[in-house]
């Protein structure tokens, strides 16, 4: 059992990984320590509601901790730990019965206007509160979409396998998305 003397001291995700996985409880802790809010807010983001956001987490590191040895270092530990938060929050939608709503390829948008959103940077923390509370009033599937594609960076071909859905049917949900944001927005 490989063993960090002082875990996190100096240690890079990797080596905490290999330790942990190995059964070095520090690493571990040391591994929740440093993603567990990356992991909150992303489920935050994607949930709209701060307790299922924080059980999610829990049930993410408990997933984490199951499956530290399947983890090939193929890809940055924060991209693997990413995909397997989405990859948790899908599950308690389909665990929960929450479908996304469905569209036919007729509603395929294939020029979409940028908006302002995507900006979020520079927007005051007023409108930084508007926004997050807009988006935790979209129905499930429009917000899952629009996290994934204009906060995390998925593209539609990516949210289509992740989602088991149609590209048309992304492209749709984050068109209507945004269009419900904007009449929300407006209204503040």
């Amino acid at each position: 059992m490989t063993m960090i003397a002082e875990p996190g001291l100096g240690a890079t995700d990797i080596e905490l990984v290999k330790a942990a996985a190995a059964g070095d409880s520090a690493a571990f802790e040391r591994l929740y320590e440093q993603h567990h809010r990356r992991v909150f807010s992303l489920c935050l983001r994607m949930l709209g509601n701060a307790t299922l956001a924080e059980d999610l987490t829990q049930e993410v590191f408990l997933q984490v901790f199951r499956k530290l040895g399947s983890f090939r270092g193929d890809s940055a530990f924060t991209t693997w730990l990413h995909r397997l938060t989405v990859n948790q929050v899908l599950m308690h939608f389909r665990k929960r019965g929450v479908k996304l709503e469905q569209t036919s390829e007729e509603g395929d948008f294939a020029n979409v206007i940028e908006t302002p959103l995507q900006s979020t940077r520079r927007i005051s923390m007023v409108d930084k509160l508007a926004l997050e509370d807009a988006i935790t009033q979209l129905p499930p599937g429009y917000r899952t979409v629009f996290v994934l594609h204009d906060i995390e960076g998925y593209e539609h071909e990516e949210i289509s396998g992740l989602l088991d859905v149609s590209i048309g049917t992304s492209k749709s949900q984050l068109h209507k998305a945004r269009m419900r944001l904007r009449e929300l927005l407006a209204k503040k």
